[in-house]
């Protein structure tokens, strides 16, 4: 039996007829479509064919379908990180850099994913280690000082060689599929998709000399909070924890850790001029 997983935007009234034809389209081709249990009360659905209501995510479906922001897809990124699902996205959101669907082609999206015609984008990943764990991060993992303190002291250093140190009010460290998120809002480069490696970036540098990096897979990052106070942890934009005063974190380049559906002839640098504005001739 074919099954396929949905996530969906919180805004339901501008996904609804886009869920219908997906509905539609999906039971027409023997699809069953997977929604968990807050997926089904958001939606307000009932049991019918084609359908699977608060179900379990099953991490062995044929497609992750998300009609959503780039929020919600790396929601399901993160969800299928390590397995061979791919995620096919419309975009719902502000930018969707990461979708391959605008809401107009919507009919046409759903049957060339039903079909399988699509490409696959193995995305890397930044592999973080904190005091609960290690998390992986499909965008960035975004280090600020926490609301109302002072300016954090930041050090870093690649492979235990120290590459500087900033008061700032936090520093970013992104993939390439993140780079063009809030590591280009710091002023930080873009990455093309493919490259390997990741960027380190300063959210409001207090230094004239601070200067974005880009790394190498090899390199091991070290981030030391030299601040007297904790400072506020997030991956892909969601809160994780602390690095508490005088403490440090990890992280380094994990590769090929989720999967991103592209319809053919999606490039990246077409991507980047429909959604950030044409390139200056």
């Amino acid at each position: 039996m074919r099954e396929m997983t949905v996530f969906t935007h919180r805004r339901v009234q501008d996904v609804m007829p886009a869920f219908r034809e997906l509905h539609e389209q999906a039971r027409a081709a023997g699809v069953t479509l997977r929604l968990d249990p807050e997926e089904t009360a958001k939606l307000q659905l009932q049991p019918g064919p084609g359908l699977e209501l608060d179900a379990e995510l099953e991490r062995e479906v044929e497609l992750c379908f998300v009609l959503g922001g780039d929020g919600t897809i790396l929601r399901a990124l993160q969800h299928y990180a390590g397995t061979s699902v791919p995620v096919f996205a419309v975009n719902f959101g502000e930018i969707g850099f990461l979708a391959t669907v605008e809401p107009d082609d919507v009919a046409a999206g759903v049957r060339r994913a039903l079909d399988g015609d699509f490409e696959l984008l193995r995305l890397p990943a930044i592999s973080l280690d904190m005091p609960t764990g290690t998390l992986s991060a499909i965008n960035d993992v975004a280090i600020h000082r926490k609301v109302g303190e002072r300016v954090a002291a930041l050090a870093y250093s690649l492979d235990g060689e120290e590459a500087g140190s900033v008061r700032c009010d936090g520093l970013v460290v992104a993939t390439p599929a993140g780079s063009t998120g809030y590591n280009l809002a710091n002023g930080g480069p873009v990455m093309a998709w493919g490259v390997e490696g990741f960027v380190v970036s300063f959210i409001a540098p207090h230094s004239m000399s601070a200067r974005a990096l880009v790394a190498a897979p090899s390199d091991r990052l070290t981030i030391r909070n030299l601040s007297h106070e904790p400072l506020d942890v997030a991956v892909d934009g969601r809160p994780v924890g602390e690095i508490p005063a005088h403490s440090s974190i990890h992280a380094s380049f994990a590769k090929d850790l989720a999967t991103l559906a592209q319809l053919p002839g999606s490039s990246f640098y077409k991507r980047l001029r429909e959604k950030f504005g044409r390139l200056a001739s």
